[in-house]
């Protein structure tokens, strides 16, 4: 009788069931902070909306403080993988753009879409700030973030040559527009369109920090 063949181990499947697992797990974890509070939410509760066992949850994520962490960026931008938004393609290309009033443009609508996305765990997290210091910790973790991105976007608009203020003052004047708060104002309270905010805030932007 001849040897018995092993099937081959299929490395590829497993880590597709493991991405599907985690993905779960951060939407329903993503669904339960905005819906009930980060602090209401436990990780029992986010394994029941996940369909996995709590195991499963801390195996992949250890801490409610780190799921927190991993639903933020998701959210912010659009998948796990370890690249800044600042770094990924769709910046970058805004970052090309020569002319400084047509990147200010672009990157007040990327900047939309970024706040929209954001808006309702932020909104929730801001909540739960007051007693919660792992919501303290995330908000400072994206304001320092925030804060390099800014640095970053202002270093490389003065390299144009057409920036109208100190280097300085367009990374201050980015930092403090950028956080979601005036979206949350014009488009959450006061129904605008995000089209018109996009069009409204670069239209403060090149006002403010480009020459005349």
């Amino acid at each position: 009788m001849g040897a018995k063949i092993k099937r081959p181990y299929d490395s590829t499947r497993r880590q597709q069931q493991a991405a599907e697992t985690r993905r779960s797990i951060i939407t329903a974890a993503n669904e339960l902070f905005i819906s009930q509070g980060y602090g209401q939410t436990t990780m029992k509760q986010v394994a029941e909306r996940a369909g996995v066992a709590v195991e499963t949850v801390y195996a992949a994520f250890r801490t409610k403080a780190a799921l927190l962490r991993h639903v933020w960026y998701v959210d912010f931008r659009g998948d796990e993988a370890e690249v800044t938004l600042y770094d990924r393609a769709e910046m970058q290309a805004i970052l090309a753009e020569p002319d400084l009033r047509a990147r200010i443009r672009r990157h007040a609508a990327f900047v939309t879409a970024s706040n929209r996305r954001i808006a309702p765990l932020l909104e929730a997290l801001t909540g739960a700030a007051a007693s919660e210091p792992d919501a303290v910790a995330m908000l400072t973790e994206w304001a320092d973030r925030r804060l390099d991105v800014a640095t970053r976007y202002a270093h490389a608009a003065a390299a144009t040559g057409q920036l109208g203020v100190a280097e300085e003052e367009c990374r201050d004047v980015l930092f403090a527009t950028m956080d979601g708060t005036l979206w949350s104002r014009f488009v959450g309270q006061r129904g605008w369109t995000d089209e018109r905010f996009a069009d409204w805030l670069a239209a403060m932007w090149i006002s403010m920090l480009l020459r005349e």
